[in-house]
């Protein structure tokens, strides 16, 4: 009975995302990254409820065809690397309006090229959300860490020991709080946030 009414609480019903609560707690009109994108559902909710300044979504839109990536959504999941094109091109139309308006920025790259091209302390806040692999997420932290404003914010989705990635959010986010540098904030709902301190 408790696991239901927790399911029905936390949305998976339809009625809230779990995500939601971390987005009523990031700065309004901010300057914000999203790494990993897919179909950008999680994209149109940061512009409802948190309403930045700028959203840069930063994405490869590649599809992985090694083994590892058999239970991934860009990789055994989807298929093909055709399917990945058409998602890319879905996102550029559902944000039409908004990369018009200079609101909606698309990296079509990887995470580690195109986060170097923002110089330092230039986000709010960023979501790491890419690829969930130890090495990949470890790179993704510590580099957008100095892309993060001092007093901003590092967040990401799937901090938990489940998944074909085998803990690897958990354990680069574990590895990157002991190293005294940010602040954890809130781990909930298998959402992490930490702040620049």
């Amino acid at each position: 009975m408790e696991s239901i009414i927790y399911k029905f609480v936390n949305g998976i019903n339809g009625l809230k995302n779990p995500r939601n609560f971390l987005l009523e707690l990031m700065p309004k009109n901010s300057t914000c990254a999203e790494i990993g994108v897919w179909k950008g559902e999680f994209s149109k909710k940061i512009l409802k409820i948190v309403g930045p300044k700028e959203l840069h979504l930063i994405d490869p839109w590649k599809y992985e065809s090694e083994q590892t990536y058999d239970k991934a959504w860009y990789g055994g999941k989807i298929g093909s690397q055709n399917a990945m094109d058409q998602i890319y091109k879905y996102i550029n139309d559902q944000f039409n309006n908004e990369i018009k308006n200079n609101q909606v920025f698309i990296h079509r790259n990887l995470s580690v090229v195109a986060g170097k091209s923002f110089e330092d302390n230039y986000f709010d806040w960023v979501y790491i959300d890419g690829n969930h692999l130890y090495e990949f997420v470890k790179k993704d932290i510590e580099l957008f860490y100095k892309k993060v404003k001092k007093g901003g914010y590092i967040t990401g989705d799937d901090y938990k020991k489940e998944g074909w990635w085998k803990g690897g959010v958990k354990k680069a986010v574990d590895e990157f709080i002991q190293k005294g540098i940010v602040k954890k904030i809130e781990i909930k709902n298998n959402q992490f946030i930490l702040e620049k301190i």
